[in-house]
This record gives C-alpha cells, structure tokens and sequence, in this order.
C-alpha cells in the first residue's frame, strides 16, 4: 500500500506541489525499495547522468521507474556523449526502458569529450523527434559558467534559442532550474523571462531537507546565486544549527504568489534530494496533506 495519501483540499500549497518531480542518481535510487511506496504513481522522476555513471546503470535505473509506474527523465548531458551515433543509441536504449522524455543539458564538465558542446547542438541532430517533452536547464541566478562576468546575458540567449526550436518544431518543452533557497528572484526572474517573450512553463528547483551543513556545500559547490543568504543567515542562528534545513517558506512563498497570479511561468517543483530521497518524498508527502 502506498505511504502518500491524496490531498483533500486544494490549498496553494498543496495544489503548487501535486505536479512536483524528483531526481535520483541511479547509485542512490538502488536505496529505494519500491518508488511506488514513495511517490504517486506517474511521478516525473529525473535520473541524474553524472560523469563516470556508466550509460548501462542508466538505463536499468530508467527501466525500473517505468517499471515501477514513474515517468523516468534521464539526463542527457552533451559534453559527456561521444559523438551522434552514441546519442542515437542512448536514445533508443532509454525509448526502449520505457522513457517518453528527457532533459537536455551541457553537463558540468568544462570542455566537450565528444562532438556536442551544450544541448542546441544535440537538438540540432533531430534525434528526439520520438520523444514527447523535452527539458532544458534553467539558472534564475545566473551561472557563471556560461556568463563568466555575470549577469544572463548568454543565459537568456540559449533560452530564446530553445524557445524558438520549440515553436518551430512543435516540441513540448520546460525549463527546470537549479535549486534556490529565496523566492523574489524567482519570481523577479520569471518576470524577465515574461518580458522577453519566453514563455515556456518552469520547473523550480528546490532543495530537499537536509543538514545545513551539507545544504551549503551543494549551494556553494552549485553556484546557487544570491538566495544563499538564506543558509547564511541560518548558519548564523546557532539554534538552528542542528536543525535540518526544510524548504518550507520558500515553497510557500512561491505557492502564494502563483494562486494569487495563475500566469506565473513556474508550474511545479523539481526536488533534489540533497539529504536523502526519503528525506523529501516524506516531506512532500506531508505537504501535500497539509
């Protein structure tokens, strides 16, 4: 019997959270018994394609989920894939294991082992032509790797370009980002996206519970952006030094601001497990009941 229970009223929060996705690595979905005791079934689950994780690990993880009634969405990362007949056979491989989507990204890796330098190039293939949504990064604080001097300049011209590769080809596509810990720049974020014409739905990503200790060093190790003052300030409370770091007020905050304006571009949450898969799929599980 599942552990998770349906919501019984449509609170914001509630509501904010009942499309929200998760992602595992396949080392760390090896520690979860069942996904089905966990999740509602047809839960986007995210496999995340770390440099080194062998492509085979990949697919059984993704076979699994589908297996065990998720939505898998394997990472594809084009710095890390050899060359165009490598990503046709990821392509079919995760097709085969019962995936339908999947999220494109550059990868962390600081210059291409292959042909592909970000995820334009890969879609330029035509390759996932069979695939029904396709995700793409997303950075409301920036990403120095891209923009070295700051600000979004080459942010938000990859965006337009994968805006423009969506209407011209038809393909659903959303932006997931990485995890923030403060809501205004979100929000101040999607206003510009708003501006410029991008509308192509997000996915926030939020960091799971976890000890601040361990939430600081994946915040600085990540790059996360001016919300990290969030954690600093906390690290500075020694009350709640000990105290597991729960993504609560940001949630809310952004649950609020989406009832009270239906146009917001964000439309659900991406949790990264930061403190272990059960720590978050609990924590969803009482917010949603909540």
């Amino acid at each position: 019997m599942p552990l998770f229970r349906t919501p019984k009223a449509p609170a914001p929060l509630a509501g904010f959270l009942q499309g929200a996705s998760i992602e595992v690595m396949p080392r760390t979905a090896v520690g979860v018994a069942d996904f089905r005791a966990v999740l509602p079934a047809g839960t986007q689950v995210f496999v995340a394609h770390i440099d080194g994780t062998p492509v085979a690990d990949m697919i059984a993880t993704v076979a699994r989920l589908s297996n065990e009634g998720m939505a898998p969405v394997p990472h594809i990362p084009a710095r890390i894939v050899p060359d165009r007949a490598a990503l046709a056979e990821w392509i079919a491989a995760y097709r085969d294991a019962g995936a339908d989507r999947a999220l494109l990204l550059a990868g962390g890796l600081s210059a291409p082992r292959g042909e592909f330098a970000d995820s334009m190039q890969m879609l330029d293939t035509g390759l996932f032509g069979d695939f029904t949504r396709l995700f793409v990064a997303g950075h409301p604080e920036g990403n120095r790797d891209i923009d070295p001097s700051g600000g979004e300049a080459e942010v938000m011209r990859a965006l337009r370009w994968k805006a423009d590769y969506a209407e011209r080809t038809g393909a659903d596509m959303e932006i997931v980002t990485q995890f923030c810990f403060e809501a205004q720049p979100v929000i101040d974020w999607a206003a510009r996206l708003s501006a410029a014409g991008l509308n192509l739905p997000v996915r926030i990503g939020v960091a799971g519970p976890a000890k601040l200790q361990t939430m600081l060093k994946f915040a600085i190790m990540c790059g996360v952006g001016p919300s990290l003052r969030v954690l600093q300030r906390r690290a500075r409370d020694v009350t709640k030094l000990l105290v597991p770091y729960e993504p609560n007020d940001f949630v809310a905050a952004l649950a609020r601001h989406k009832a009270a304006n239906p146009d917001f571009a964000v439309v659900a949450a991406h949790f990264f497990p930061l403190g272990g898969i059960s720590a978050s799929t609990d924590w969803l599980s009482r917010a949603r009941d909540e």
